[in-house]
C-alpha cells in the first residue's frame, strides 16, 4: 500500500511539473535526494559520497551556515543582524530548541491524512499534529557536508521527536542564487524517494535586527517551494506552499521564531520557537 502510494504521488508531480535540465539551464533545483523510501538521515553520506564530499559529524559549534555573511547582497546586510541570531544560524548545534503547534482547524484533517499516509512513513516533513507531540522539546543534530578544499558547502539539519525519536524533518541546507536574482536566497532541500522538496526563502533584516525568511508566491525560478522528481527525465513544480519565519529577540533577551506554514492563502499550521544556547 506505501509503495502505491509513493509511486502515484510521483506520477502526479510528473504530470503537474515541466521538464527540467538539471546539468544545464535548471541547475539551481540540483539537490540531494533519498535512494530509499525511508528518508531519515541516510541520504547525507551517500550525497557526500557521489560528489567527493567529507562529512564532519558532530561538530559541537556546526552551523547550518558557516558565516551569515555568504547571504550579503543589495537590500540584506548581515551586519545588520542581532548577534544571537548569527550566532544561531553560524553555530546552530550548539542551541537547544522548545517548540509549540497549532494547526488550523480547517486544514488540521488533510494534514493529519497527509502524516499517517506518508510523512511519519517515510520519516520526512512530519509537522507535529498536536501540542502534546512537541511537548518534551526537539533534538537537533547538525552535520556539515565538505568540498574537497574543506570548506562548507551545505549543512544537513536532521530534527526528532525528543519523547520518542521519530523524525520531523530531514534537511540540507545551503545558500543559492536564483536566475537573474541580485543575492543570494537561503536553500532548504528535503530529500524524497528520487526526489525532493525545495524551498527558497528570501531574507530581510527587521528594524529591530531580526531576520525574515519568506517564499512568497512568484513564477517558476523565483523564492518559493518546488517539487522535484528524478525518476526518469527530471521534472519540477512550482507548488503554493509558502513559508514565513521570523527570528527575533525579545524584550527578555530571549531568542524566538514564529513560523507560519500556508497553503495558498489558508495559513496551514504555525509554529513556535524558543531557542536557547546550551551551556
Amino acid at each position: 500500500m506505501s509503495h502505491v502510494l509513493d509511486r502515484w504521488s510521483r506520477s502526479f508531480w510528473r504530470l503537474a511539473g515541466r521538464a527540467v535540465d538539471l546539468e544545464g539551464a535548471d541547475s539551481w533545483l540540483e539537490a540531494p535526494v533519498s535512494a530509499t523510501a525511508t528518508v531519515g538521515d541516510g541520504w547525507i553520506d551517500v550525497e557526500a559520497a557521489e560528489r567527493g564530499w567529507t562529512v564532519d559529524r558532530g561538530a559541537p559549534e556546526a552551523g547550518l551556515l558557516s558565516s551569515m555573511t555568504a547571504l550579503d547582497g543589495p537590500g540584506f546586510d548581515s551586519a545588520r543582524l542581532r548577534p544571537a541570531i548569527r550566532d544561531f544560524y553560524e553555530h546552530t548545534a550548539s542551541w537547544d530548541m522548545d517548540v509549540w503547534s497549532s494547526w488550523s482547524p480547517v486544514l488540521w484533517p488533510a494534514g493529519e491524512l497527509v502524516a499517517r499516509l506518508y510523512a511519519r512513513r517515510v520519516e520526512q516533513l512530519a509537522l507535529p499534529m498536536r501540542p502534546l507531540d512537541v511537548a518534551h522539546g526537539m533534538d537537533s543534530q547538525v552535520t556539515v557536508v565538505r568540498d574537497g578544499a574543506g570548506e562548507q558547502v551545505a549543512a544537513a539539519w536532521v530534527r526528532t521527536l525528543r519523547s520518542n525519536g521519530r523524525h520531523v524533518f530531514s534537511g540540507s541546507y545551503s545558500t543559492r542564487t536564483l536566475p537573474g536574482a541580485d543575492r543570494p536566497s537561503v536553500h532548504a532541500t528535503f530529500p524524497l524517494e528520487t526526489g525532493n522538496v525545495q524551498v527558497f526563502l528570501r531574507p530581510s533584516v527587521t528594524d529591530d535586527g531580526g531576520l525574515r525568511l519568506v517564499s512568497p508566491t512568484g513564477s517558476f525560478g523565483q523564492d518559493g517551494a518546488y517539487v522535484v522528481v528524478r525518476e526518469g527525465r527530471a521534472v519540477a513544480a512550482r507548488v503554493p506552499l509558502h513559508e514565513t519565519l521570523h527570528v527575533y529577540v525579545d524584550d527578555r533577551g530571549v531568542l524566538r521564531t514564529d513560523h507560519e506554514l500556508r497553503l495558498g492563502r489558508l495559513s496551514a499550521v504555525r509554529l513556535h520557537y524558543r531557542l536557547e544556547r546550551a551551556s
